[in-house]
C-alpha cells in the first residue's frame, strides 16, 4: 500500500486522494492483517471493493495508451495494488478456515507469474515448496477442495509449456521454522520412514540422480501409485515424522521430473531478518 501512494504521488498525482481514501479503509486494523479478517467476521462491510475500484482505476486503459514515465515503475505500481486486493480476500477468507485462503494464495501467485510473463515476453523458472509446485490432482489436496501453482500453470499453459519438478531426501537438514512468524533454525530431517516414496528411492536409487519419466508409453509402475511423500515447507516440526509431514502421491502423475537427494544440508542465510519487522502505519507514509 505504502509503495503504491508513493508510486501515484510522484507520477498521477491526481489520483493520490483516492488511494489514500481507499487504503484508509484499513487503518483501524493497523499492520496487522489478521486483525482485519477477524474484523470481518462480526462486521458486514469490507474493505474490498474500495481496493477494487484502486485497481481497476489504475489499470484503466492499459495496453491502449503508453504509461506514462518509467514503464517499469507503472507494472510495479500495479502489481502492488494486485498484492493489496488479493491479501484483502486472503485475510477475509482465512478466517473460514477452509482450503479457500489456501486457494486464494496459490491463484495470487499464478495470476502473478502470468502477469510478468505477459510484461516480458519471455519464460520462467520458479522456486517454491513441492506443495505449490507439484500437481495438486495427484495428491489428497484435491479432495479438500485446494489447487496451486503446478495445477493452475498446467490447466492455463499445458503441459508441453509446463515442466514441474519435486524434489525430495532421505535425510538430512533444512532451513525452517516451528510456527507461522518464527525465527528460522537449522532442523534435523530424519531418515524416511517405511512405506514413503523417500524410502523407496533410499533403496531403490541410493544416490543423488535426476530422475526424469515418460508422459505416456511404459515406465515404472511406482509412478502411478500412491505413496506418501515427505511436505516440508515453511513450517516443520521433525517430531511428527512419525505419523505427520507425508502427503499420499502420485509421483508420475505430480511432478514431470524429481531432483532426488540421499542427504541434504541447510542452506546459510546471507543475512537474517526480523520476523517482527514493522512497517510505519500507513498516515505516517502520506
Amino acid at each position: 500500500m505504502h509503495e503504491l501512494v508513493a508510486w501515484l504521488r510522484e507520477h498521477e498525482p491526481d489520483s493520490v486522494d483516492k488511494a489514500v481514501q481507499a487504503l484508509r479503509c484499513f487503518e483501524p486494523f493497523g499492520e496487522d492483517g489478521a486483525e482485519y479478517a477477524f474484523a470481518t467476521r462480526f462486521a458486514p462491510t469490507t474493505c474490498e471493493q474500495a481496493v477494487v475500484d484502486l485497481l481497476q482505476h489504475l489499470c484503466a486503459d492499459r495496453g491502449r495508451r503508453a504509461p506514462a514515465g518509467d514503464p517499469e515503475a507503472h507494472f510495479s505500481a500495479e502489481m502492488n495494488a494486485g498484492v493489496v486486493a488479493d491479501a484483502e480476500r486472503y485475510y477475509r477468507a482465512m478466517v473460514g478456515g477452509s482450503a479457500q485462503s489456501w486457494n486464494v494464495r496459490d491463484v495470487h501467485m499464478a495470476d502473478t507469474l502470468d502477469r510478468l510473463l505477459e510484461h516480458t515476453g519471455g519464460r520462467a523458472v520458479v522456486g517454491e515448496h513441492n506443495t505449490h509446485i507439484g500437481d495438486a490432482r495427484a495428491t489428497d489436496m484435491a479432495a479438500g477442495g485446494m489447487v496451486n501453482v503446478g495445477q493452475l500453470l498446467r490447466e492455463r499453459h499445458g503441459t508441453d509449456d509446463v515442466v514441474l519438478v519435486g524434489l525430495g531426501a532421505h535425510s538430512g537438514g533444512v532451513i525452517a521454522a516451528t510456527a507461522w512468524g518464527e525465527q528460522m533454525q537449522e532442523m534435523p530431517v530424519p531418515e524416511a520412514r517405511a512405506g514413503s516414496l523417500e524410502a523407496l528411492l533410499h533403496a531403490e536409487v541410493g544416490h543423488d540422480a535426476l530422475l526424469v519419466w515418460p508422459a505416456a508409453g511404459p515406465r515404472p509402475a511406482e509412478l502411478d501409485r500412491s505413496l506418501d511423500h515427505r511436505a516440508i515447507g515453511v513450517v516443520y516440526r521433525p517430531e511428527r515424522e512419525r505419523w505427520g509431514n507425508y502427503v499420499p502421491t502420485v509421483l508420475g502423475e505430480r511432478y514431470d521430473a524429481f531432483l532426488w537427494f540421499e542427504s541434504t544440508r541447510p542452506l546459510r542465510p546471507l543475512h537474517l531478518e526480523r520476523s517482527d519487522a514493522h512497517v510505519p502505519p500507513l498516515a505516517h507514509a502520506v
